[in-house]
């Protein structure tokens, strides 16, 4: 059962910003950006109000992915992406970004807070932000 309702053109979506934000990190690293994604849909708070579906999600401007502005993620996705695309809107869950909204990569540590918002880990080069749960109450 799903998360969120998807068609198969936006699993391929999905399939494609997991992998243009994170192939590097792995399997994992691509799996919990797909997880911050579908949680911004999941969500309706802070700057993810209105959010309905993966489209929006990952076109969402201001405040979308960087990896929509390089052409490694306009490439069709593989069959891998995509399966572990359907793994996250099945609601697979992986700390730290289970209820994860941010990302980012910095140059050294992981700062305690980013735009307000707390620091739930690292995987890698990616350090990933959560909401209070009285703040965002859907995750």
């Amino acid at each position: 059962m799903a998360v969120i309702a998807h068609t198969d053109k936006e699993v391929d979506l999905l399939a494609r910003l997991m992998r243009a934000e994170a192939e590097a990190e792995g399997n994992l690293g691509m799996l919990m950006v797909g997880n911050v994604g579908v949680n911004r849909v999941i969500e309706d708070c802070l700057d993810f109000g209105g959010i309905r579906n993966i489209q929006d999600m990952v076109y969402q401007s201001p405040g979308g992915f960087e990896a929509i502005q390089h052409g490694y993620f306009y490439q069709r996705p593989r069959e891998h992406d995509r399966r572990l695309a359907r793994r996250v809107l099945r609601g697979e869950r992986f700390h730290p970004a289970e209820r994860s909204l941010w990302f980012f990569m910095p140059q050294g540590a992981c700062p305690a807070q980013w735009y307000g918002q707390w620091n739930s880990g690292r995987h890698k080069s990616h350090c990933f932000f959560s909401p209070l749960p009285s703040v965002c109450q859907r995750l």
